[in-house]
Formats: structure tokens, C-alpha cells, sequence
């Protein structure tokens, strides 16, 4: 992982909710936040919280007097989060680094984060923080996305990049949210980091873009940053913002035939972990999801 699949700022937190939330993330909050309302915690953390897909998800399946703290490394992000109607007055927004968690021991019930944890620089560390803030028997639930090979839309843009920059495609979509999808290696993270317990089922899902073009618009700023910054991209450097404008016809032209992908998310009790292939565009496109649980 490099600095910049960090960083989510400029125009991208409008994009990723308007985009990206409803073509991907949308199920897989709601879904998340079931598991989250079952224990019917009093007092809940996010982390990596974005522009409030699962936050918001939280608030409308659990009491008004529950506590929500929403965290993310971007400021960015929680401000476009901060203006969603629904989340008015519920949410204490607070910019947290996942691995340095501003909390006191054993301050929440649930920790909660949505295909957030790919982004840690340091996995057991990010564990470690999360079981140090929760209560004894509390639970940390999160979702991961499955090998980019699994996720048939992923893949897809993924291809039509690289065929567009061949001598050194840009690799974020594999590295980073396509890149911790190994079941067995996340198990010994969470156990290096104190978590037992560990359940993993599987949960399927279809879900259906507008159109080719939204979906193109949506992922090329995935590779946004790391396209501006290389030379890989003379061409790309050359344009005007938005500066993925000349690629979204291609991606919308490869996206375009029907495709079905399966996308596979893991939750967990203590550690609820997911892990999911992709969307499609023009057809639905069904996702498998790994669901666990650690306590």
C-alpha cells in the first residue's frame, strides 16, 4: 500500500457517495448493520467511516439513546458525511487514525468498520487498537473485499486501465481494496491481536448499476490519484479536470456487456470481517460474502 491509497479528498468523497454507495457499498451496510443492532450495544465506535453509508445504516437500527463516535483518517470524507439529513444530531464525528485510536480502554460495545481495514498499514496494530477500546464481550465487526478475480467489475475496470496504460498499469484496485481477501491470514491477525472466536459464513448479493458510464465515472477515481502522479500518464497529465474524462468511455464501453461476479464479505461478532467481489453495470451481478465472528 502506498501513501496515496490513503488519502480521499478534493472531489472524491462527492463522487465515492453519490457513485460508489449505491453501486457497492449500500447492501453491505445494511447487512452490517444488523449484525451491529443484534448485540444491541449502548455505545458504538466507527472506523474508517467514510461518507456515512454504514453510519447511517447504525442510526436507523438502533435506539435514539445508543452513542454513534463516526472516525476516519480523511476529514474530507466525515465532512461530506456530516451533511447527510439522517445523521443530524445522532453522530459524534471525529478525524482518528484507526492505528492511534483517541479512546479510553474499553469504551464501546461494538466497533464497527466497513471495508476499512485494507487500508491499515499495520493489520494487528489496527486489531489491537480496536480490542483495546472495546468491553469485555463486546464485538468488532468488519467487512473486506474478496481477490480482484472475484469481482467481475473490479476486474473489469481494472483490465481496461491497464490496456489503456500498459507499460505500468496502475495497481491500486489489486493492491489495496482487492489485496487482504486471505481468510486464513486475517484469522491469525485477529488472533495475534487478542480476538478468539472467529466465525466465517457466506452471504450472497446481486446488485445493478444505472448505467456503464456511472460506473466508469465512479472507478476511475480509484486510480485517480495514482495515475495524476506517475509518468505512466502522459496523456492523462495532459488533460484538464476531470482529468479521467478521456478514459470514461472506454471503461463504460468495456463495462458495458452484461456480467455476473460474485462478491464475498466477512463479518464478525468480536472481529465480523467481509470480503467481496465487485458490482456489475448493465446487468446485475450477484457478490458472495464471508461472514465471521470473534469475541
Amino acid at each position: 500500500m502506498t501513501a496515496t491509497d490513503k488519502l480521499f479528498a478534493g472531489s472524491i468523497p462527492e463522487i465515492y457517495d453519490g457513485r460508489l454507495v449505491p453501486l457497492i457499498f449500500e447492501h453491505y451496510a445494511r447487512d452490517l448493520a444488523e449484525r451491529v443492532a443484534a448485540t444491541s450495544p449502548q455505545h458504538v465506535l466507527e472506523i474508517a467511516a467514510g461518507t456515512g453509508a454504514l453510519t447511517s445504516a447504525i442510526t436507523a437500527r438502533l435506539p435514539a439513546q445508543s452513542r454513534i463516535v463516526a472516525t476516519d483518517l480523511n476529514q474530507p470524507m466525515l465532512d461530506c458525511a456530516a451533511t447527510r439529513s439522517d445523521l443530524q444530531d445522532r453522530i459524534s464525528w471525529r478525524q482518528a487514525d484507526a492505528l492511534a485510536l483517541p479512546f479510553e480502554d474499553q469504551s464501546f460495545d461494538v466497533v464497527a468498520c466497513q471495508f476499512g481495514v485494507m487500508f491499515f498499514p499495520d493489520k494487528v496494530k489496527g486489531y489491537s487498537e480496536a480490542r483495546r477500546v472495546l468491553r469485555p464481550r463486546g464485538h468488532f465487526v468488519f467487512n473486506v473485499w474478496d481477490r480482484i478475480s472475484e469481482n467481475e467489475f473490479a476486474d473489469t475496470v481494472n483490465d481496461a486501465v491497464a490496456a489503456l496504460l500498459p507499460d505500468d498499469p496502475p495497481a491500486f484496485l489489486v493492491r489495496t481494496p482487492h489485496g487482504y481477501y486471505d481468510v486464513g491470514k486475517i484469522r491469525a491477525q485477529l488472533t495475534a491481536a487478542g480476538f478468539s472466536d472467529v466465525a466465517i459464513e457466506t452471504v450472497d448479493h446481486v446488485s445493478r448499476a444505472a448505467s456503464p458510464q456511472d460506473a466508469a465515472v465512479a472507478l476511475c477515481q480509484a486510480v485517480r490519484s495514482e495515475t495524476r502522479s506517475r509518468r505512466a500518464a502522459p496523456r492523462l497529465m495532459r488533460q484538464p479536470m476531470p482529468p479521467l474524462l478521456p478514459w470514461r468511455s472506454d471503461l463504460a464501453t468495456a463495462l458495458s456487456p452484461a456480467a455476473s461476479g460474485r462478491i464475498s464479505l466477512l463479518p464478525a461478532a468480536e472481529a465480523t470481517l467481509s470480503t467481496w467481489p465487485s458490482t456489475s453495470t448493465t446487468a446485475p451481478e450477484s457478490r458472495r460474502a464471508l461472514l465471521g465472528s470473534t469475541s
